[in-house]
């Protein structure tokens, strides 16, 4: 396979629970970091739940310059007050980097006023404060459209308001099926957006976890895959190399269709990542021509 441009990715993780959980986060840091990623991000819980823990995680990627760090924030169920408190918190620790997403509100958790309505008004919020035009502002995009979108046409409308807002990139969810994204990506462009597509990728070594993750989050995983996981123990050595596997295979099949930037789903677990971009690079660091 030939490669036509430097080849790049960032990582994501999410606030751990307990001290087991951050020594899983601390390793997962160490052994991606030193494969040279251009983002870590850090995820919101919804409604904001894990709103300190996130700060937290983000404050103490951040002690380390590379790579920079870029904190996911939510609207729902915050006031514009509360979404700039953190916002004013993640540039004291020298964030410039945002995930904006809406976010989905807990079940239990009371109705707030005067806040964002929309990722599209959070991204234009963020974008009017002082210093806005510094920041560096992602937003989600679904390749088999967002689980409560009235529509695909409806749904790509959204992402171009959220575009229009002031969105630096778009950073798919996971996808396992290629023609999803490559029918995706030919939508947005006709669209008229321009601004850099990345593809979400999930290395898939728990099936019953990432199944669970794909129904919460409208993906589908493809009936040829389900198979090959039959009778194995979650995470194991071999369920770890079948899912090596597709995902290098998945990754190498973008990259032939021009895709340079990528965006892995850690699940706090830094093996698989790791051994996903090793085989795509050949080593220990970026891929390049």
């Amino acid at each position: 396979m030939t490669i036509d441009s430097e080849i790049t990715f960032s990582c994501e993780f999410y606030p751990p629970k307990g001290p087991k959980g951050l020594k899983n986060l601390d390793e997962a840091v160490a052994n991606l970091r030193s494969l040279g990623p251009e983002l870590f991000t850090v995820t919101y819980g919804a409604g904001g739940s894990t709103r300190n823990r996130t700060e937290e995680i983000v404050t103490r990627l951040s002690v380390e310059t590379n790579p920079p760090v870029a904190g996911h924030i939510t609207c729902v169920g915050a006031s514009k007050e509360e979404v700039h408190q953190v916002v004013d918190n993640y540039a004291r620790s020298g964030v410039r980097s945002l995930v904006a997403i809406r976010g989905d509100k807990p079940v239990d958790q009371p109705e707030v006023t005067g806040g964002y309505e929309t990722a599209a008004e959070l991204v234009a919020g963020l974008r009017s404060r002082t210093g806005g035009d510094e920041l560096d502002i992602a937003v989600a995009a679904y390749p088999e459209v967002h689980p409560k979108a009235a529509s695909a046409a409806a749904d790509i409308e959204s992402l171009k308001e959220k575009v229009d807002a002031g969105a630096s990139s778009l950073v798919t969810q996971f996808f396992l099926d290629n023609a999803d994204f490559y029918r995706f990506r030919e939508a947005v462009t006709n669209a008229g957006i321009d601004i850099p597509l990345i593809p979400g990728i999930l290395p898939i070594g728990n099936l019953e976890r990432n199944t669970i993750f794909a129904e919460r989050c409208g993906a589908k995983i493809p009936s040829w895959i389900p198979p090959l996981f039959e009778g194995l123990k979650p995470a194991s050595t071999v369920a770890n190399m079948i899912g090596t596997t597709i995902c290098v295979d998945q990754c190498r099949d973008l990259i032939e269709h021009g895709v340079s930037q990528f965006h892995f789903y850690t699940m706090n677990r830094g093996e698989m990542t790791t051994a996903v971009w090793r085989q795509l690079a050949g080593g220990p660091s970026k891929v390049e021509a």
